[in-house]
């Protein structure tokens, strides 16, 4: 005789569903947490090799074919339209001494996407460093090496130096970091809009995004060139290399 199907009892489909539960729960879990690894260790990683590549790459550029001598001291001349600098290519090197000793980065043409992972990038159009007008630049703020974290703690007195194939060039905050809508693209003009520059002169213009895990807004923060050395004169005082 053959024996009736039953199911089976309530509590053990409970426990299935529970295991089940937890299983796919554990393994979006797991992957979440490869995610953030990857955003947060890998990204870095990966970006400090390539920014070390750049620089190693543009010191034998350095090495091989120097360049013109810095700029002269700063003028009330209007700004000139500037040469652009070889696109994708690092052409200096920045340091900010109050992100600490050991902080350094390249400077490359341009701002897509592709390039800001190897470093900073240099707005196409701005002034050229240490020239007449705006020599802006944009950093992330967090992942591909976080170049630009700390920059809600710049100060109006901060050093903001550069480094080229000839010449140092110092540039000195003047005002606190603002906040900003990514649509107000006059921050990077020749006399940056909101800034506390009222006409012509050599400024330097930083950029990332705000939050600092988002891109709603920008953080902004002005400077201007108060002193350039050559390379044979040293490096700006105080500056630890």
């Amino acid at each position: 005789m053959r024996s009736r199907w039953s199911p089976p009892p309530r509590d053990a489909v409970l426990r299935l569903l529970v295991r089940t539960f937890s299983e796919v729960c554990l393994s979006a879990g797991s992957l979440i947490v490869l995610f953030v690894a990857y955003v947060l260790l890998w990204t870095g990683v990966k970006a400090d090799q390539a920014m070390d590549g750049e620089m190693a790459r543009m010191r034998d550029r350095w090495s091989a074919a120097p360049v013109a001598a810095p700029q002269p001291a700063p003028t009330a001349a209007a700004a000139p339209v500037p040469a652009g600098y070889p696109r994708g290519r690092a052409f200096a090197e920045m340091y900010v001494p109050r992100f600490g000793s050991g902080w350094n980065k390249p400077v490359l043409e341009g701002t897509g996407t592709d390039l800001l992972k190897k470093g900073l990038g240099h707005y196409a159009g701005t002034a050229r460093l240490g020239g007449t007008g705006n020599f802006a630049v944009a950093g992330h703020r967090r992942t591909y090496g976080d170049p630009f974290k700390d920059i809600p703690k710049l100060r109006p007195g901060d050093a903001v130096i550069l480094k080229d194939a000839t010449g140092w060039y110092t540039y000195t905050v003047r005002a606190a970091p603002l906040r900003t809508l990514p649509t107000e693209i006059g921050v990077v003009d020749p006399v940056p809009s909101r800034s506390p520059f009222t006409g012509p002169g050599r400024y330097l213009t930083l950029t990332t995004c705000d939050p600092e895990w988002g891109h709603s807004h920008r953080l902004v923060v002005w400077a201007e060139l108060t002193g350039t050395r050559t390379l044979a004169q040293g490096g700006p005082e105080g500056l630890a290399r």
